[in-house]
């Protein structure tokens, strides 16, 4: 399959230059000493908490941890064990535990990738494919606990919200099932400590593919781990992006990317710990350019630390699959550095059990949450609620209002463009199109960019007898799918039907006066711009944004503010109204907060068009009720109807000490 945007060289042009951006501002050769780097250390480490959904961390509860079953071999028996995460997130796992050992014994957690065992609907967990790295382990004077994954595991969860099955709410939650991945990775480390016969200082962790990334989180995260072997887990975000192999990856790979970090950040904080970074040089997912880079840059920072012995590289010939060449660099390395032994290796590492041997549950929890974790992982923004105080109203004063605007583009928005003050090219002439109905209405489109590479169009309706600069006032609507849709079957109908077609664009038309004009922005990936490609590709696009540090609707707000910008440029007085259509309520909502308007108008949301809108950490910074009131305290707001949601803006509104605007309702 073409995983690139062949069809779209525009959008891929300006992929490559964001990730050019962020490959130069967060290179880690910025870092020029050792001081700098451990200065800025922290902050990083906690940065990825947070993109991890893991800000502020999830209480410590209790494991619950249960035994459920022992299976034997000769050399070392495998409990059959679960424990909980949090309440009702299980973790089932199958603990390697040598016959014999004098005291405590270095530990493995070793973390899986997506292979599976599964029999018509039973499944048997990820950690039966892997078993052959667990038995080594325990052969070899280890304790190895093997953990399922969320996705794979007895109790199936979700790994492919926005891969398959349009979770796209996930990007403004602020979820991802890697942070799951982490926090089971960090209470199993927890486990692993409780158990007598591990030394809880001698811990090392390792994994391929999925498994690999989630190494790389719990190595970075935590410092317990002593010694890490991520097997093909990292590449760069360049090959990621602009050379598509997100296309090949579930979210479970990806933080949610915030702060614009490329990958090697995130190995980077393993530093000064053994470090050995593995792969294979045929790998179509992780490709051997990318984790060369990861390598090169990360390189520098244990140079830093004046511990080049601690990093390792091993590249062996081969596609993304377990071999055997992969298994014994990480078994010498844990070797060397948690049993201080560098002896050959004579032992292989191969399967004792069938996977129902190692089957933990004998029938499933029914309190277990791992196939509802998404809903309830990462906290949501807590409404307001109750009886409405001055302290309620004090909360959108001037000050106050301004420092929740700024913590929404810190938290939401860190992708847009530094300054607003690009001068962008724009069509004054515009491109006359039709008039519908004749000589009521005419149409002119102006083209535009909202920045580099990103071209907006702006179909604008006036009286024949106006020009745009002289308008007292204009509605902007930014323009959706449906919407789009209604235009063209309006616009391109035969010129004796114009404007009967019964459309959603029939009611604006009759706005149109001398006096006040009417204007359709269509921004990126919608209308005259819209992207080609199939549904698969268009999700493949969207995922794109994601890992930049962004959504598709985060910048198209963006897009809204460059079009009422270019609006004014003709006539600084003009009075802008902003429409939501129903499925971009929360796009005019934080577009007002960025672009002063006159009045905001909200179209009643369509029941499922809230899952097709998603702004960046939206749902964890603020509650949509909170977010109509600072609306409130820059404009005034209209809606068709008093929802729930806007309740809360129109009572704080009557108080008054308020100082912002009104919220009618039609």
């Amino acid at each position: 399959a073409d995983r690139l945007l062949t069809e779209n060289p525009q959008l891929a042009r300006w992929f490559e230059n964001q990730v050019k951006e962020i490959e130069e501002t967060k290179s880690l050769f910025n870092y020029e000493t050792l001081d700098e780097w451990t200065a800025a250390k922290p902050k990083l480490r906690q940065q990825l908490f947070e993109m991890l959904g893991l800000s502020p961390l999830p209480e410590r509860t209790e494991l619950n941890a249960v035994t459920t079953g022992v299976s034997d071999s000769d050399e070392f028996r495998v409990e059959r064990v679960h424990f909980q995460s949090m309440p009702g997130l299980y973790v089932t796992g199958n603990l390697y535990l040598p016959r014999h050992a004098d005291g405590p014994l270095p530990a493995i957690l070793y973390v899986c990738g997506h292979g599976n065992n599964k029999v018509k609907d039973v499944s048997y967990g990820s950690k039966t494919a892997y078993q052959r790295h667990g038995s080594w382990f325990a052969r070899n004077g280890y304790v190895c606990l093997i953990i399922d994954t969320l996705q794979l595991g007895e109790i199936e969860g979700i790994h492919h919200g926005t891969y398959r099955y349009n979770r796209w709410w996930w990007n403004s939650r602020g979820y991802t099932p890697a942070g799951v991945e982490a926090w089971n990775c960090i209470r199993s480390l927890d486990y692993l400590q409780s158990r007598s016969e591990v030394d809880g200082s001698r811990i090392g962790v390792t994994g391929r593919s999925g498994g690999g990334a989630y190494s790389w989180w719990i190595s970075a995260l935590d410092e317990r781990i002593q010694c890490s072997v991520p097997v093909a887990g990292t590449t760069t975000l360049r090959d990621h992006v602009v050379n598509g192999c997100v296309e090949g990856h579930c979210d479970c790979m990806y933080m949610v990317n915030t702060h614009r970090w490329d990958y090697a950040t995130v190995a980077a904080l393993v530093a000064p710990r053994p470090l050995l970074l593995s792969n294979t040089d045929k790998d179509s997912i992780f490709p051997l350019e990318g984790v060369i880079e990861i390598h090169r840059q990360v390189r520098h920072i244990y140079d830093l630390y004046q511990k080049p012995d601690h990093f390792g590289l091993q590249i062996t010939e081969g596609p993304h699959k377990d071999t055997q060449e992969l298994h014994i660099h990480a078994f010498r390395w844990m070797n060397r550095f948690l049993r201080h032994n560098d002896d050959m290796i004579d032992t292989l590492a191969v399967n004792f059990f069938e996977p129902p041997q190692l089957k933990v549950f004998s029938s499933l929890p029914s309190n277990q949450k791992n196939t509802r974790i998404d809903e309830i992982f990462v906290p949501t923004a807590q409404s307001p609620g109750g009886e409405i105080s001055d302290r309620s109203v004090n909360q959108f004063q001037p000050e106050t209002a301004n420092k929740r605007i700024h913590e929404i583009a810190l938290q939401c928005l860190q992708s847009w463009p530094d300054s607003h003050e690009h001068k962008y090219a724009v069509d004054k002439s515009g491109l006359p199109l039709k008039a519908v109905p004749p000589g009521k209405v005419t149409v002119t489109r102006y083209e535009t960019e909202s920045q580099p590479l990103v071209p907006i169009a702006i179909d604008v309706l006036q009286n024949p007898t106006t020009k745009l600069g002289t308008c007292q006032s204009i509605t902007v609507i930014p323009g959706d799918t449906k919407l789009w849709n209604d235009w063209q079957s309006y616009f391109q109908a035969d010129a004796k039907t114009a404007g009967n077609t019964g459309n959603s664009i029939d009611a604006l038309i009759q706005q149109v006066t001398p006096d006040h004009a009417v204007a359709f922005v269509w921004t990126r990936g919608y209308g005259p711009n819209q992207w080609k490609g199939d549904d698969r590709k268009q999700i493949q696009i969207k995922r794109r944004f994601q890992l930049i540090g962004t959504t598709v609707d985060t910048m198209r707000i963006w897009d809204v503010c460059s079009a009422i910008r270019m609006l004014r440029m003709n006539n600084e007085a003009i009075a802008i109204k902003l429409q939501s259509t129903s499925s971009n309520s929360n796009v005019c909502l934080l577009a007002c907060l960025f672009e002063p308007v006159k009045m905001l108008s909200l179209v009643k949301r369509d029941n499922d068009s809230t899952s097709d809108t998603a702004i960046l950490n939206l749902d964890r910074t603020i509650t949509t009720e909170e977010l109509v009131a600072l609306a409130l305290t820059q404009c005034g707001i209209h809606v068709d109807a008093m929802e729930p949601e806007f309740e809360f803006a129109a009572k704080v509104s009557e108080s008054s000490h308020w100082p912002g605007h009104k919220l009618t309702a039609r």
